[in-house]
């Protein structure tokens, strides 16, 4: 799950775009098994961020971050 500190905070994402972020933080997760808090408060991060400019597919947004 997206880390509370980032999927709490004020956002523009509604709560199908969070849900699609979701899975890709989950994905990423995985295949990468990260393991510690800053490398997935980082991934996280470079979630939102991505989507925010633009990158909405979730696919794209996957294979941008693996």
């Amino acid at each position: 799950m997206i880390p509370l500190p980032i999927g709490e905070t004020q956002s523009v994402l509604n709560d199908a775009e969070m849900a699609l972020c979701q899975r890709v933080f989950n994905h990423v997760v995985s295949v990468k098994q990260l393991k510690s808090d800053p490398d997935r408060e980082e991934l996280a991060s470079r979630i939102i961020q991505s989507f925010q400019h633009g990158v909405t597919d979730e696919g794209a947004l996957i294979r941008l971050l693996i």
